[in-house]
């Protein structure tokens, strides 16, 4: 469906031009000088809300610095942009003319237009050349909700494509899979996919525009090709994402959070989240995507950073914080993302993400292949035993059974397993203290003669029994467990209130020294780690004695004065002290920790110091955030006497967040600038409602097989409550097909033989 511009002597239609065309604002003021601009006096009694649906300005009566393009399917405009490039006397000189009703001005209203427009123009410039990407409204490529102009042929086509959004929109949010049953069984009977399943539902259920589109193919025929579905997907997940990044362009400053990678469809991804404050000061996380891990490091940071800027159309200058979560397996590859990501955007800050606890970040990223293995089965074990209800009650009623001498402790840890457990800070002590139980549970489950488990359900228990009762499997629990335990109390204060963060930040040093003494007296240490775990293993009956795998790859090579001891000193203790002791030097910079020191700001904290804080001199790297950072020392002062001599009925705020719901808290600028960048490094925690997308993710993950799970889907499923306007999504889809067709559409040159 065309846009049809609106400006007096503009004839440009988007079907005959490039260009972009834009909605009339839908605040007051901004659409009122809009109309003025465009000196129509037909659009003067019109509101916003029907001139914001109905009528649009194309680009060409903007000024260039009020306009970018950073992707295919989106320009963007400043917030504040006006209109002032239009052709007022053109029809003077051609009185047949077609002409849309131009209003006549007074001398004065001119003179008032024009300076309207130098005060609008010149500042936009300044500010386009500072920030390109400050305070932007989004282009919607949408066309207006009437169909005028359009052929009754060109309606059909248009609807047919809405049709298949809807279809696509509900596949994505019910979390349906595209293939569902194979397309061909043997024998040549033809057997439809989930998508053309529900577009028969459709044409069965009164979509006349579907059924005349497909009424005459064969059966055995597809409706809709892959080609045109994965199309669809990518304009769908495309539009989503602008929705919920308009949020994040308007707000100044934000964090990129990295996942672990999940394999999808045979391919590794890494979820990316972003976090930012919104509109009502609160702390927001969205999923923003996947980026496809890829074999060399190098080529993984350059795609990293595309996607982000040029796919997504990020404005990465804004970004404060960036956190990593990924496996040994990835790890290396990510601390080289990182690397570059930093060199190029130096205002942001590596941290911890709060999502992850510290030991379980530490332990996935140990180049040790025995604790890999062992988070792997941990994870196993957690989805067996919450597979099913009954499985839950068996493992409870073990625990009770074994722990009779301390029931209230018994108790304690049956609702611990009722959480996301192999999470915690905790997790390896958890099942050091738990392993004869779990062990129990499961050879109860794989032995059972009553029929009161299923083939499958029994050989899963027989499997998980066999990996907990391997010495390998109980020695790196127990080292870890210990070797762990130095950060365990440091971890668990990063993940807790405000006042636990600050204390943190400066226990840091103390933390290092301990690691660092028990990395000189390492043979002490093991000696005692090692003693833990053969007790274990003679309690439950399992013998000591060096990995199956070692011994199968070195069985020619062994050295005769090898002891279990010696090796698990060598290959398991030494290299997981030196990569935590690293991993921390590494996520905790000098940056890092003066960021954190930063959170003194916070009323609590300050209260809890005596009001004795000077938050000034660790404030250098976010200068550039601050409205006035001359002030800053006078107001930090103010803000120390302010809530120094409050009165006796007023609380302290203990959070970011309720300082910066205070009802004053504008009259503190660089204060809330600084409340604003503190909030959204990955580190904060974050408030369990606003947590919804990780969430999501997760349940998208446990419930999707990896054949059928499709990084599109996984997005709009995790999305599926994001507003979205179906009308854009299908002209920009039309759009893109029609560059398409232009560009096959143009005859390839050949060379042609000179003549003789």
């Amino acid at each position: 469906m065309p846009n049809f511009c609106a400006a007096p002597n503009c004839t440009r239609k988007s079907t005959q031009s490039d260009l972009a065309f834009f909605r009339f604002p839908r605040d007051p003021d901004r659409c009122q000088k809009w109309v003025e601009n465009c000196r129509r006096s037909d659009l003067e009694g019109k509101t916003p809300d029907q001139l914001n649906k109905h009528y649009r300005l194309c680009a060409q009566h903007f000024e260039d610095s009020m306009i970018s393009r950073s992707s295919p399917y989106r320009t963007v405009l400043r917030e504040n942009a006006i209109p002032t490039i239009f052709d007022l006397t053109s029809h003077l000189g051609n009185p047949g003319r077609c002409r849309k009703r131009i209003k006549e001005l007074s001398e004065e209203e001119i003179r008032s237009l024009k300076e309207r427009k130098l005060d609008a123009v010149v500042p936009d410039k300044e500010n386009h050349q500072t920030n390109n990407n400050t305070d932007v409204q989004i282009v919607e490529i949408n066309q207006t909700d009437a169909n005028m102009g359009l052929t009754a042929e060109e309606k059909e086509h248009k609807d047919y494509i809405r049709s298949l959004f809807e279809i696509v929109l509900l596949m994505g949010k019910q979390n349906i899979s595209l293939e569902g049953r194979n397309c061909k069984v043997p024998g040549g009977v033809f057997t439809p996919d989930n998508f053309q399943t529900l577009l028969e539902y459709r044409m069965n259920s009164g979509d006349d525009v579907l059924r005349r589109r497909f009424e005459m193919l064969a059966v055995n025929q597809e409706y809709c090709p892959r080609l045109q579905q994965e199309q669809i997907l990518e304009i769908c997940e495309s539009c989503i994402r602008e929705e919920f990044l308009r949020e994040v362009w308007n707000s100044q400053c934000f964090s990129i959070m990295c996942e672990d990678a999940i394999d999808i469809a045979g391919e590794e991804h890494v979820p990316v989240f972003i976090r930012h404050i919104d509109s009502t000061c609160n702390l927001r996380e969205e999923f923003v995507g996947f980026l496809p891990c890829v074999a060399d490091a190098e080529v993984l940071a350059i795609n990293f950073l595309l996607t982000l800027t040029e796919k997504w159309g990020i404005n990465m200058e804004f970004c404060r914080g960036l956190s990593c979560v990924a496996s040994r397996k990835y790890y290396a590859k990510m601390k080289v993302v990182i690397s570059r990501f930093l060199q190029k955007y130096p205002k942001a800050t590596y941290t911890l993400s709060s999502s992850c606890a510290l030991n379980m970040w530490l332990s996935k990223s140990t180049p040790v292949s025995g604790v890999s293995v062992v988070l792997g089965i941990l994870e196993d074990l957690s989805l067996f035993f919450k597979s099913s209800p009954l499985l839950q009650e068996e493992l409870e009623s073990t625990i009770t059974s074994l722990f009779q001498d301390n029931i209230e402790k018994g108790s304690e840890f049956i609702e611990v397993l009722k959480t996301d457990w192999v999470s915690r800070h905790d997790a390896f002590e958890i099942v050091v203290t738990l392993l004869h139980s779990l062990i129990v549970c499961l050879d109860k489950v794989a032995c059972d003669n009553s029929c009161r488990w299923d083939a499958k359900t029994s050989s899963h228990a027989f499997l998980l029994s066999s990996a907990l009762t391997d010495f390998d499997f109980v020695v790196t629990v127990v080292i870890l467990k210990n070797t762990l335990s130095f950060t365990r109390a440091f971890g668990k204060n990063l993940q807790g209130s405000t006042s636990d963060v600050f204390s943190a930040a400066n226990s840091l040093t103390a933390v290092l020294h301990a690691l660092n003494e028990v990395m000189d007296n390492i043979e002490v240490y093991h000696e005692f780690w090692f003693e833990e775990a053969t007790m274990l293993a003679g309690k439950l009956d399992i013998p000591v004695k060096l990995p199956g795998q070692f011994l199968r790859l070195h069985h020619t090579k062994l050295q005769n004065d090898l002891t279990s001891e010696n090796f698990y000193r060598d290959t398991l203790s030494i290299p997981t002290i030196q990569h935590i002791i690293q991993g921390l030097k590494d996520v905790f910079s000098e940056q890092h920790i003066k960021a954190l020191k930063c959170l003194s700001l916070v009323p609590a904290v300050m209260g809890q110091l005596k009001f004795s804080t000077s938050e000034e001199h660790h404030t250098n790297k976010y200068k550039s955030d601050l409205p006035n950072p001359e002030s800053l020392s006078t107001e930090l002062h103010c803000w120390q006497v302010k809530w120094k001599h409050r009165g006796k009925d007023v609380d302290l705020p203990s959070n970011i967040f309720e300082s910066l719901q205070l009802p004053d808290i504008k009259f503190f600028p660089n204060v809330q600038a600084l409340l604003k960048v503190l909030s959204v490094l990955p580190i904060i925690k974050l408030e369990k409602k606003y947590e919804v997308s990780r969430k999501r993710l997760r349940f998208y993950i446990e419930r999707t097989p990896i054949e059928q799970r499709s990084s599109h889907l996984a997005f709009l499923n995790v999305n599926y409550d994001t507003k979205h306007d179906l009308d854009v999504m299908v002209d920009t889809y039309m759009k893109a097909v029609e560059s398409k067709d232009k560009l096959d559409s143009v005859p390839q040159h050949t060379d042609i033989p000179e003549e003789v």
